[in-house]
């Protein structure tokens, strides 16, 4: 999980972010000067504002977007594992999917031509199919373009997921917290719907997550080995009928585990 810069406090965090969010330059302290890191395009001065002197009005840096999604996942693990960092719908082994699979790469190349569009409207995408076909690559490329176009974006297996709010909840307010967290960011992505073994708790907080991004719609892409028939038993019936709405219909990928294909002998 991704740590705060030193001399960073979860509290200057949330109101550099509130600041940024509600158009007004961040007050900051004295000793809290120097994080402020520099505008990605060398136009303000990392506030995320440029002064006019004549008029003394502040107007929006185009860097303030992209701070506005850093602050946001800076306590959610919002960076694509190394694994993938390097995928592409050119490359091993989507080019490969492709060939057998070529609508399902279409679906996926639509979503993403249109990634703005679709994250600002909440709309999302889910997986589904068998071990090593592909689902977590195709939805990794998902998240690869909502960073790109500078969003926030908070990536988990929903086993590591669950497992962070088990330790929020040693407090109402750091479950809360996270909760909101989860809520705020443009894009939740998901993998592996249905590893966790099904509790009356795990529906509940599965059930907590999706219907808080359902109500702000907010976007969530997920990848799931389960069948449709096998989704409202595992997940819970309100769940599913959630991210229909959010994701649409499921994409299916089947065939043989390409992770063998691509081991050496």
């Amino acid at each position: 999980m991704s740590g705060e810069a030193p001399g960073e406090t979860p509290r200057a965090l949330d109101d550099e972010l509130r600041s940024l969010e509600d158009g007004r330059a961040p007050e900051l302290a004295p000793s809290a000067a120097p994080r402020r890191s520099a505008c990605a395009l060398g136009i303000c001065d990392g506030s995320g504002f440029v002064i006019d002197e004549e008029s003394n009005m502040a107007a929006d840096c185009r860097c303030r977007a992209g701070r506005i999604a850093s602050a946001r996942t800076s306590t959610l693990e919002g960076r694509i594992p190394r694994r993938y960092q390097g995928v592409g719908f050119d490359r091993p082994p989507v080019s490969d999917i492709a060939r057998s699979a070529p609508d399902q790469i279409a679906s996926v190349r639509r979503y993403v031509r249109r990634i703005e569009e679709n994250l600002d409207r909440g709309r999302g995408l889910w997986l589904q199919g068998d071990v090593g076909t592909g689902k977590t690559t195709l939805a990794m490329l998902v998240s690869k373009a909502a960073l790109a176009a500078g969003r926030s974006v908070a990536i988990y297996s929903l086993p590591r997921l669950l497992n962070l709010l088990r330790e929020a909840m040693d407090s109402q307010e750091g479950k809360l917290d996270f909760l909101d967290r989860l809520t705020s960011i443009d894009l939740l992505h998901i993998d592996d719907l249905g590893a966790e073994y099904r509790t009356d708790w795990v529906l509940e907080q599965l059930y907590s997550i999706v219907n808080a991004r359902y109500e702000a719609q907010r976007a969530i892409v997920a990848t799931t080995n389960l069948m449709p028939d096998e989704l409202s038993e595992r997940l819970g019936a309100r769940t599913v009928s959630r991210l229909v709405e959010i994701c649409g219909d499921l994409i299916p990928l089947f065939g043989a585990d390409k992770r063998r294909e691509f081991r050496p002998a």
